[in-house]
């Protein structure tokens, strides 16, 4: 049995679905099951291989690259990336990084590197989600789902928060301060609009990790998430730290 532990379902010829019936990225009907367009970055045949032949088992579109330079010259219209950070050329975390800083297109990092440093700088260099070797295949298809559901969610509302000199765009996921743009990432913006979506709420830890992250990782990630924004925003004033309880946007 391989590590991925890949289950056995129908091919994309027994379902009846075909590279050319892949709408684009996250354009789905309704009542279809999710299919996207998905980049695997991996420079291992031993793990690309069952990945990519289980993930078109489940009807996705899937292209693969082995070093960063390609992956940066080829994520363009995918819907999701699952990038390994043990790249022979670059670093996954600069790719992270730099594919963060163009667009907001999902990424898994799916890869050995297992420690809790590794998952906060992760997490920082802009990942949705961090997944370690050697993992179960139902365990990555269910983060791609939740990754998916929250990019979904985030890009739908077009609503713009105003709280006093700051201005908050959901639909062009912008941050401005006294009129002057604010460069944020991923997980910034969605930590910053949930604070700011609920103002004068105190918000907890548990709702900030399940709604940004998805996931339990450790108090760490959200403190340096916190202190970044705070950094960014000139102000610790702007995200109010109750004790005991969790965070509220403030004022400056």
């Amino acid at each position: 049995m391989d590590r991925h532990r890949l289950p056995t379902v129908g091919s994309a010829a027994e379902t009846g679905r075909t590279e050319t019936e892949v709408p684009g990225p996250r354009q789905q009907t309704r009542h279809a099951p999710a299919v996207w367009r998905i980049l695997v970055v991996e420079n291992s045949d031993e793990d690309a291989e069952p990945l990519m032949r289980g993930l078109r088992r489940h009807g996705h579109h899937v292209e693969r690259v082995s070093g960063g330079i390609a992956a940066l010259d080829t994520y363009g219209g995918v819907d999701l990336v699952l990038l390994d950070l043990e790249l022979p050329d670059l670093d996954g975390l600069e790719v992270c990084r730099q594919i963060r800083a163009e667009k907001d297109t999902a990424v898994i990092a799916v890869t050995a590197r297992g420690t809790e440093l590794d998952r906060v700088l992760g997490l920082q260099a802009g990942a949705d989600d961090y997944l370690v070797k050697p993992y179960g295949f139902q365990e990555l298809l269910a983060r791609m789902e939740a990754v998916m559901r929250r990019v979904q969610i985030s890009t739908a509302d077009p609503s713009v928060i105003v709280r006093g000199s700051l201005h908050i765009d959901a639909a062009a996921r912008r941050v401005r301060l006294h009129g002057r743009p604010i460069d944020v990432t991923r997980k910034e913006f969605d930590l910053l609009y949930l604070l700011a979506a609920q103002p004068d709420t105190v918000v907890s830890r548990k709702t900030i990790m399940q709604t940004v992250w998805g996931d339990v990782w450790s108090r760490r990630t959200i403190d340096t998430h916190i202190s970044s924004l705070r950094g960014k925003l000139g102000s610790s004033d702007w995200i109010r730290n109750v004790r005991g309880v969790g965070f509220q946007l403030g004022c400056a």
